[in-house]
């Protein structure tokens, strides 16, 4: 059997990641349910976004159905097809930042806009109202989500960043 070639082997790691990276936010997410809106899937995407660009839109893809699987497709899902890539295209978009402060403060005030910007589905879903009044009703939740991702990214971002640094290594992944 012929050895695989340097493009097939990579894309092979590649499946190999985004499938490991998608079931790893699920098991985070999991971890973490019995605390209201305080979970690790902001940053893990983030540092994805950040080290494992190529790989990071399919590891959201397998984390979305999964989360459909487990909890229903229901309307909240549709929330979660843009919601998460929209945070690793921004992520991408401010690759060049590496300060943990930094990072912290972007994730914290995601965490405060996720119900916002969850909110739109319902604009299109419900009426203008109907939105307005479900963001509204959880803003204590989404204070505690941005102070949950504040805290959880300025104490993992850095250590986090190097392992993931040091893994590509390890695999010889290199962009």
């Amino acid at each position: 059997m012929p050895s695989p070639t340097r493009s097939n082997h990579r894309r092979i790691v590649g499946l190999v990641l985004s499938g490991l990276m998608g079931a790893l936010l699920v098991v985070s997410k999991q971890a973490m349910s019995g605390l209201p809106n305080i979970e690790p899937v902001t940053l893990l995407i983030i540092l994805f976004a950040l080290e494992l660009p190529r790989e990071t839109p399919a590891a959201i893809t397998v984390f979305i159905l999964l989360q459909g699987v487990l909890y229903g497709f229901g309307l909240w899902w549709a929330m979660y097809l843009y919601i998460w890539y929209l945070l690793a295209l921004l992520a991408w978009l401010f690759r060049r930042m590496d300060h943990a402060l930094f990072w912290a403060v972007f994730s914290g005030l995601y965490g405060l806009c996720f119900g916002g910007l969850c909110a739109a589905v319902y604009l299109f879903a419900k009426t203008p109202a109907f939105a307005l009044s479900w963001w509204l009703s959880g803003l204590s939740y989404d204070a505690l989500h941005g102070v949950g991702n504040f805290a959880i990214m300025l104490v993992l971002y850095r250590p986090l960043r190097k392992a993931l640094k040091a893994a590509k290594r390890q695999i010889g992944i290199e962009y």
